[in-house]
């Protein structure tokens, strides 16, 4: 019998984000949201703070392919069909900046600190995802 080991890079990744998010709030006095880091540089907001920004983007590319001689096949499940991934893309860019975060923002760092933004925007996202797989692929079958 094996044991599937996703649960426990689920809890690692969980882990790593947890304190990533706990040290960016120590070091910076600001939240971790990836959206409102990227969305200052596009937008022109966030020039002052440009290189911790640059700084973020850069860790995100580049720490994972350092993880690689740690695991031997990723299986993604996603999907073949390419409009649906540039949809879904900009589907969950639009809904970032109309929620005023992403789920590392309100899921992660806003629920951590009891904010009821942060849970409603994560409730939010958690029911839209349930809808878009029952819509997506068990009703239209386009992923």
């Amino acid at each position: 019998m094996t044991i599937d080991p996703d649960w426990i890079w689920g809890l690692f990744g969980g882990l790593i984000i947890g304190s990533a998010a706990a040290l960016y709030l120590l070091v910076n006095g600001r939240i971790m949201g990836a959206s409102g880091i990227v969305g200052g540089l596009v937008d022109g907001s966030g020039w002052s703070t440009w290189r911790e920004r640059l700084s973020f983007i850069v860790g995100l590319v580049a720490i994972p392919p350092f993880f690689v001689p740690f695991y031997s096949e990723v299986n993604t499940n996603l999907t073949g069909n390419l409009w649906a991934v540039i949809a879904a893309g900009l589907l969950v860019g639009v809904g970032t900046r109309l929620a005023n975060g992403c789920t590392s923002g309100h899921g992660v760092c806003g629920i951590s600190r009891l904010s009821p933004r942060g849970m409603a925007a994560t409730g939010f996202y958690l029911l839209a995802g349930g809808v878009s797989v029952l819509l997506f692929k068990h009703i239209l079958g386009v992923v």
